[in-house]
């Protein structure tokens, strides 16, 4: 039906089971072994959703990569010059144990196998957030993951170099373990043909004293998308799982919550859940979501129910 003025929507919404018949009985190019390598803790993802959900996205996203070096290619012979076509830039954002993090490595790993992109680099922004010691002295620990935690210039100068052209970009490495940035480590970027940018605020405008955004570069933008008390849940799940798992490496940085009950920990999941991630969630990333290309809106088990495409 036509839209009328007052529900007139740059997106299409496009329901689960019409997005999975975009895949065409394609099967999933990925063997269960390697979807538990790429698969975050706590998140459900399976093959079904891989072939259903992902593979068409794959393939959606190589569409748009291939028609932006066509592009490239007939805007050069009409100015009759001649240079080489830079990288497509995608941007996956969300929230806390959302599950954009995997989405992000399937996605690398699904374009990958498609040949119009077979070199496709992952980097998230928590490379870019300040060391624990400049967030201590800036009165700001409290407040990581905050778009104000991030040092937003040396990202934008990151993603400015990657989409220039420059044939090698470095990033920092962050150590979740560690929960903070590793001196002298670093993530090398070489000109790939998809560069894939994932965070919670890569969608966010212009900061102030800048005159450009980092979304301003991106070629795509994906944003995954739930309700509120879905994550809530999914991220006191998540907390414990760690709690039981990595927190009891004498070396992480929450190892002090090891010890604790169960009552305890889903205790302290739900405070910092409350005092930090939902805040961030309600006054930071949701307000981007209007901002993206492509909207995966995911149910209360995890698995995406809707897709909403903007409309070209």
């Amino acid at each position: 039906m036509p839209e009328t003025v007052a529900h007139a929507t740059p997106f299409q919404e496009i329901p689960r089971a019409d997005w999975a018949a975009l895949a065409q009985a394609s099967e999933s190019p990925l063997t269960e072994l390697e979807l538990v390598q790429l698969r975050g803790i706590g998140d459900l993802l399976d093959l079904r959703e891989v072939a259903e959900v992902y593979l068409p996205l794959s393939r959606l996203l190589t569409l748009y990569a291939s028609a932006a070096r066509r592009l490239h290619a007939d805007t050069t012979r009409f100015l009759g010059t001649a240079s080489v076509s830079t990288p497509f830039v995608i941007g996956v954002a969300g929230s806390v144990a959302v599950g954009k993090s995997t989405i992000a490595r399937l996605l690398r790993e699904l374009m990958s196998r498609w040949p119009e992109s077979p070199h496709v680099e992952l980097v998230t922004t928590d490379g870019f957030l300040y060391p624990n010691a400049e967030l201590e002295r800036r009165g700001l620990m409290d407040r990581k993951g905050f778009p104000e935690s991030y040092d937003r210039r040396a990202l934008l100068r990151f993603v400015s170099q990657v989409k220039s052209g420059v044939p090698e970009v470095r990033a920092p490495f962050y150590s979740h373990l560690a929960y903070d940035i590793v001196p002298d480590a670093e993530v090398v970027v070489r000109s790939p043909d998809v560069l894939i940018v994932e965070g919670l605020n890569v969608l966010q405008p212009v900061a102030p004293g800048q005159r450009l955004a980092v979304s301003d570069l991106f070629d795509f933008s994906v944003y995954v998308d739930a309700r509120t008390t879905d994550i809530a849940g999914w991220y006191e799940d998540r907390f414990l799982r760690l709690q039981r798992g990595a927190f009891a490496n004498p070396k992480s940085f929450f190892h002090r919550f090891a010890s604790l009950t169960e009552d305890e920990a889903r205790a302290r999941a739900r405070s910092i859940w409350h005092a930090i991630n939902e805040p961030n969630l309600l006054q930071n990333v949701l307000p981007t979501r209007a901002r993206a290309t492509l909207v995966l809106r995911k149910g209360a088990d995890h698995a995406v129910s809707s897709v909403l495409l903007r409309k070209i």
